[in-house]
Parts: C-alpha cells; sequence; structure tokens
C-alpha cells in the first residue's frame, strides 16, 4: 500500500465509520477496486485508522466526555461496551474468515439496506429524548445491538442506533448515543489490534507491524485525515436523519450492495 492508497482508505473511513453504511464493507471494496493488496498492514490499517474517527466524537462532543460531574454517562459506556468486548474476543476468528469474501458482505449491506427503509416507521413513538434518560438496562440492550456488526456488511452505526430506537429513543438520541457508545468500543478494538492480536501472516504484533518501512507515517497521515472527515460526515449525519430519518441511506445501501454484489460475482 502506498501513501495515496493509504489517504484514500482513510476518507473512505472517516466518511463512512458514523453513517448505517458500514465501513468496513466500503474499505473492503475500495481495497479490491484499487487492487490494494490486503497483507497484514492494510488489515491493521483498516481497523487502527478508527482512532481519528474516535477522536472525532470526542472533539464534537467534548463537553460531554469532560464532564466527570456526571459519572452515570462513564459507567453506562462501560456497561453497553461489554457485550461487544466479549463476544468479539470469542468470534474474533470467524470475522476474520469472512473479511475475505466480499460476496456475503455486499448481501449483508443490501439486506440491511431493505431493513432500514422500515426503522421509522416501526419505531414512531419514542419516549427518550436527552442521553440522561437513558437507563443503564437500556445501554446495555443498545450494547448487545451493536453485536449484530460483527457481520461485516451490517453497520455498527445502523445496529447500535435501531437498538437505541428499539429502547425508546429518538432518531438524533439513538445516533448521539451510538457516537458516544463507538469511542470505547473502537478504542478496545485499536488497542486489541496494536498490542494483543497476532497478524496470521507476519506473526506480528500490531505496534510491530506499524515500525515497520512507512507503515508509522500511513499510520499517522491516515488518522488525522480520518478524524477531520469523519468530523463533517458526523456533521452531515445528524442534519440529514433529523430531516428525512434512514430511508436515504437504505436506499444507498441496497444500490451500493447490488452493483458490488454484480461487480464481485463477475469477477469469481
Amino acid at each position: 500500500m502506498d501513501l495515496l492508497q493509504a489517504i484514500l482508505i482513510a476518507i473512505v473511513e472517516g466518511l463512512t465509520e458514523y453513517l448505517p453504511i458500514s465501513s468496513t464493507a466500503h474499505m473492503i471494496f475500495t481495497s479490491s477496486f484499487f487492487g490494494i493488496q490486503e497483507d497484514d498492514f492494510v488489515k491493521l490499517f483498516q481497523v487502527s485508522i478508527q482512532f481519528g474517527a474516535i477522536l472525532a466524537v470526542v472533539f464534537l462532543y467534548w463537553r460531554k466526555f469532560f464532564d466527570f460531574s456526571k459519572l452515570t454517562f462513564y459507567i453506562k459506556l462501560a456497561a453497553a461496551v461489554v457485550p461487544a468486548l466479549v463476544l468479539g474476543k470469542l468470534f474474533d476468528d470467524k470475522i476474520d474468515a469472512v473479511l475475505g469474501n466480499p460476496i456475503p458482505i455486499a448481501i449483508v449491506l443490501i439486506l440491511g439496506g431493505v431493513v432500514l427503509l422500515f426503522v421509522d416507521k416501526r419505531f414512531q413513538n419514542p419516549t427518550v429524548v436527552t442521553e440522561e434518560e437513558i437507563t443503564i438496562k437500556k445501554a446495555v440492550i443498545i450494547g448487545f445491538w451493536q453485536c449484530l456488526a460483527m457481520m461485516p456488511g451490517t453497520s455498527r452505526s445502523a445496529a447500535s442506533i435501531i437498538g437505541g430506537m428499539q429502547q425508546g429513543l429518538t432518531r438524533a438520541t439513538a445516533a448521539e448515543f451510538s457516537f458516544f457508545l463507538a469511542v470505547p468500543t473502537m478504542l478496545a478494538v485499536t488497542i486489541y489490534s496494536l498490542f494483543l492480536k497476532t497478524f496470521e501472516v507476519t506473526q506480528l504484533k500490531g505496534y510491530e507491524l506499524l515500525l515497520e518501512g512507512n507503515n508509522i507515517n500511513y499510520f499517522l497521515i491516515g488518522n488525522v485525515i480520518a478524524f477531520v472527515v469523519a468530523v463533517l460526515a458526523i456533521k452531515l449525519f445528524i442534519e440529514v436523519i433529523k430531516k428525512y430519518g434512514f430511508k436515504p441511506w437504505g436506499y444507498y445501501r441496497i444500490v451500493a450492495g447490488t452493483i458490488l454484489l454484480i461487480y464481485f460475482s463477475l469477477q469469481n
């Protein structure tokens, strides 16, 4: 992977991480379209630049994250992230296996789009308007919904937002809590990939891969770009979801998934 390819993947990550369209699917498809070799560092890069996206949420909602007088906020996030940590560790190998096959990911992209077309009609009477009204029980349930995103193509954002709406949250509140929950979730995934996970081909830890060649430069540049783009994407998403709901994203997923399914089917 060269610098231009790293920048391209970082832009895709920043654009799609907080939208209900699956950042993982888009990065995999981008790599395939542009002939980016799926080696160990590319796999690490696709995960580690989520750190920049994490900082985008902290930057936009810094008053929320640094208001230490409200400990319940941190307790809710800690409780909600536990299901993903446990199940993610249990199914790590199976997830990696699916990532190597883009066809089922394209199918999930389409199916997820169909679901988004009906979400707004299904949850029309929200009762939870602010984050303070979210109970720890509701937060944990949303955390289990987030685990659906372990199937690449599902979208962590979509799963957790739908889970929030199922628990009575308004669209905007569900979206914001999804952003908040992304911080500990993706931070845990990034730390695991950098310091705990041993990559299959090189048998190196993530931080060891970063020290090879120009990898550390790509890592730093990618995170900066992902941060800037994610800030803009979050602002866009909140406005679109308030005005139009989930239908635009549902149609996008169906169209994009169909195109990708045809493309990769013809490649086989």
